[in-house]
């Protein structure tokens, strides 16, 4: 009689966690319903990262510390897709980077000095600084520039730099630009 009765309350304890483990997954994904598929794709992904985290994790493969960066890490970029889908309504997520202060070399040559970084702002054409996310740490979250993006930027530095060199020298307006025909070599 007792051991049956400790079977069966040892059964709907392990019911209880299963269902509850079962309820966060299923408020996770409802969660996510409210976005179109490219950003439910993005936070699947992010989902699937954690889970190989974690099972790394649970193999002993990295140590806590790894383990807690990177889980932070997906936790930031996950907060700032979900930011940037809700205030845009749009589907569509630029391709994120997140990294904490000391992890600036990763994206970055000359990074540039974190406490001086604007909203907004382009850092080397290449990247666009979106803000900081505090997941336990800071994160600072860059939306890589498409290509379009880049060759647009490009285009206007360009421009900037041969009105400020050409003020100097203008060619009047309507004049006929000579450009010399390039050479050509047989090999």
């Amino acid at each position: 009689m007792c051991n049956s009765r400790l079977l069966r309350s040892g059964f709907l304890g392990l019911l209880i966690i299963v269902s509850t483990g079962f309820v966060a997954a299923a408020q996770t994904v409802t969660e996510d319903q409210q976005f179109g598929p490219v950003v439910r794709a993005y936070l699947g992904y992010l989902r699937n990262e954690q889970e190989v985290v974690d099972d790394r994790a649970s193999r002993h493969e990295v140590n806590a510390v790894y383990y807690r960066r990177n889980s932070n890490r997906i936790r930031a970029l996950r907060q700032m897709a979900v930011q940037i889908a809700r205030e845009s309504q749009n589907d569509y997520l630029p391709e994120l980077e997140a990294v904490a202060g000391g992890e600036l070399r990763l994206l970055f040559e000359r990074p540039p000095r974190f406490q001086t970084l604007r909203i907004g702002e382009v850092v080397q054409a290449t990247f666009r600084y979106l803000g900081v996310v505090r997941a336990r740490e800071p994160f600072y979250i860059f939306a890589r520039l498409d290509p379009y993006e880049q060759s647009e930027l490009l285009e206007k530095i360009n421009h900037n730099t041969s009105n400020a060199v050409g003020s100097a020298v203008s060619s009047p307006v309507g004049a006929k630009v000579m450009t010399r025909a390039r050479r050509v070599s047989t090999p």
